[in-house]
């Protein structure tokens, strides 16, 4: 693409190489969220077309019980069936189909838009970074979602910890570091980003956060679930950290099923 034609598309990446970028979407029981998830997706592709990207979207159905799967495949999708029901297994399988130099995970109440996806873009032909997240966005949160939302975003530049709803990374690199940790039911995403930042300085890579367009995601944990029950569930966390993460029973938050 020539350089007019990257200022006439404000955002729009100089993509100058060959690319093939997988976009994987765990997904249990998201009847309500999937379609607009994929087309957030399909419309950001869109804006950021160019010679040599291309790309696929690949939808782990994660045992649901909804209408998940078929409207994963009318939106365009492919899917794939994961019968356990665990975020970080999804995750895997829907690698283990992916055909791409590169892999973006995102969440299936989330929304990718066409800024960040013009800056994932640069970042992969800048080709300094194994990897990257983002700083996230989340509508009608309450005083108290705020102030926790606010203390995990600066955590998460502080730290260079992708958040759950967004891991982008090479994926040779996420085959040498073996994926997504199976043995945690949550916070795999950060058990992850550590592996990419080890596996990026053997390499002269870098593992960032991207902040200039935050991705949209939803908010429905903090309405779903009382302070009391979010509170306890981070405690929990906090005082008897691997017990709790690799015990899906202590995880209400995450696999009750509250949708």
């Amino acid at each position: 693409m020539a350089k007019e034609n990257k200022q006439e598309r404000p955002g729009s990446p100089c993509v100058n190489f060959s690319m093939h970028l997988s976009i994987v979407i765990p997904a249990f029981n998201e009847e309500r969220l999937i379609e607009r998830c994929i087309q957030s997706i399909t419309a950001s592709l869109s804006a950021n077309r160019s010679p040599g990207f291309t790309s696929e979207i690949i939808v782990v159905d994660n045992n649901s019980t909804d209408n998940t799967a078929d409207l994963a495949r009318q939106a365009g999708a492919q899917v794939v069936f994961e019968p356990i029901n665990q975020i970080g297994r999804a995750r895997n399988a829907g690698a283990a189909e992916a055909t791409g130099d590169w892999l973006l995970f995102v969440d299936a109440d989330s929304e990718l838009n066409p800024g960040l996806l013009a800056d994932i873009l640069r970042l992969i032909e800048d080709g300094k970074s194994v990897g990257c997240g983002s700083t996230l966005h989340m509508q009608g949160l309450p005083w108290w979602g705020n102030w926790m939302f606010q203390l995990w975003k600066g955590t998460s530049i502080l730290f260079r910890w992708a958040p759950g709803a967004l891991v982008v990374c090479r994926s040779d690199a996420f085959r040498d570091v073996g994926g997504f940790n199976q043995e945690l039911y949550a916070a795999d995403e950060i058990r992850l980003s550590e592996d990419l930042k080890q596996w990026g300085r053997q390499h002269g890579l870098q593992f960032i956060i991207l902040r200039t367009h935050p991705l949209e995601t939803s908010a429905r944990k903090v309405t779903l679930y009382s302070p009391r029950e979010i509170a306890g569930q981070i405690l929990r966390v906090i005082l008897h950290p691997r017990r709790t993460l690799q015990d899906k029973k202590q995880l209400s938050v995450w696999y009750d099923g509250r949708r």
